[in-house]
């Protein structure tokens, strides 16, 4: 980011250097309403922090909570369009006084006592500043200057006193409309990454039910399904196990050992690990070389996530590693199991959290149909994953360029 006040990427129309305002020329702050627990859950739309971090910017249809408060206290605590709010308080430095904006023009709103409203005095284009509230310039004068150890916390006079640069009007709206044509795009992306996924599941739904059905090559259908248990169409299936902690020769080997969060990160496909074991540690425990092209399922945790390993691994017990027989595809199975998960909750055993044990996963009924049949199940799954992960691509590079945008357009 520049420090001239003059931002690097510029509409042609604009030149001059930004203005550095006050935000108290601009926002009146007030801190917000503290009810008791019995008048939360009716009444008035109430923001809390919860609404400032988990959207683009509030509405009255995305706010979660409501309060029930009378008409004086409404009118105390109101929240209307071009209002700012303001996280309180944090855990972390990196949360403390993060900000969103406000824009329902047709519902007003109150807000909670771990949020301050700064309401609008000053002219200024919302959109544009809830941006700016938002770029690394702003969110380094807000945080270094938050206050606490256990909790941070910035109060109103912080914030009255942060001085941020501003262009001016007109080109705050034309950067704030050029910017929500950028959001939109993203938005269409991530609502097509919803409805792709919706699809999926519930096509999934309907061909492991068998109302859908494929046909072979002359257009006849294939021959009914076989039941199984898990076990049967495996030749192998067998968990892993951890080498001793406290032996520090038994890691940073060169063999790939899996953790839950391997998997919950990479989907589909096992690429990589994050830790590794050496020879002697997977001597020393019950863990074993899994052979790329398996079924990676876990038991622990995350329980019930499947993944298909394109390396060779060792895992701890916490999964169960499944090599499939010949006459049965890894990745019609990878579906099956993925469709499965809805029924996981009756055979996880009760403690201190739920977990799965291998033999009630080999115990798992599979319905199996001729090795061609599963073949195209899993081509025409694989291909709605494919066009998945071509819009989620497309995604992430729009965020990448927006990213980019935010960085170059504010000073």
């Amino acid at each position: 980011m520049k420090t001239n006040n003059i931002p690097k990427l510029r509409f042609p129309e604009f030149d001059g250097k930004w203005n550095k305002i006050q935000l108290n020329q601009l926002l009146d702050f007030k801190n917000g309403i503290n009810a008791s627990k019995e008048q939360y859950g009716k009444g008035v739309k109430f923001i809390n922090v919860l609404d400032i971090l988990n959207n683009d910017y509030i509405t009255s249809d995305n706010i979660i909570g409501k309060v029930d408060v009378d008409e004086k206290t409404v009118s105390k605590y109101l929240v209307s369009y071009g209002d700012i709010l303001f996280q309180r308080s944090s855990e972390t430095r990196e949360e403390v006084g993060t900000a969103n904006v406000y824009l329902d023009k047709n519902q007003t709103a109150v807000f909670g006592g771990f949020v301050i409203r700064g309401a609008k005095i000053g002219d200024y284009e919302p959109v544009f500043f809830n941006k700016l509230l938002k770029t690394d310039l702003a969110r380094n004068e807000i945080t270094s200057r938050s206050g606490g150890s256990t909790r941070y916390n910035v109060g109103q006079e912080i914030l009255s006193n942060i001085s941020l640069p501003f262009p001016s009007l007109p080109e705050q709206q034309k950067i704030a409309s050029f910017l929500t044509s950028v959001d939109d795009k993203i938005n269409v992306l991530k609502q097509k990454v919803s409805l792709l996924e919706k699809y999926k599941k519930g096509v999934m739904q309907q061909i492991f039910s068998q109302q859908i059905r494929f046909k072979d090559a002359n257009g006849n259908d294939y021959l009914e399904w076989e039941e199984k248990s898990l076990g049967e169409v495996c030749l192998k299936a067998r968990s892993g196990g951890t080498p001793k902690s406290t032996v520090k020769s038994y890691y940073n080997g060169d063999i790939p050992f899996l953790s839950i969060s391997d998997m919950t990160q990479q989907g589909k496909y096992i690429n990589y690990t994050s830790n590794h074991i050496s020879e002697e540690g997977l001597k020393n425990s019950s863990s074993w070389i899994v052979p790329i092209n398996s079924i990676i399922y876990s038991m622990y945790a995350s329980v019930g996530f499947v993944a298909i390993n394109n390396i060779p691994i060792a895992t701890s017990q916490a999964v169960l590693n499944l090599i499939v027989k010949d006459n049965v595809s890894v990745y019609y199975l990878y579906y099956y199991l993925l469709d499965f998960q809805k029924y996981i909750n009756q055979f996880i055993t009760t403690g201190t959290q739920g977990n799965l044990n291998a033999q009630s996963v080999k115990d798992f009924n599979v319905l199996v149909p001729t090795l061609e049949e599963q073949t195209k199940i899993a081509e025409f799954l694989s291909g709605i994953d494919e066009k998945i992960e071509t819009t989620k691509l497309q995604l992430s590079k729009m965020e990448v360029w927006k990213k980019g945008l935010l960085q170059g357009m504010f000073c």
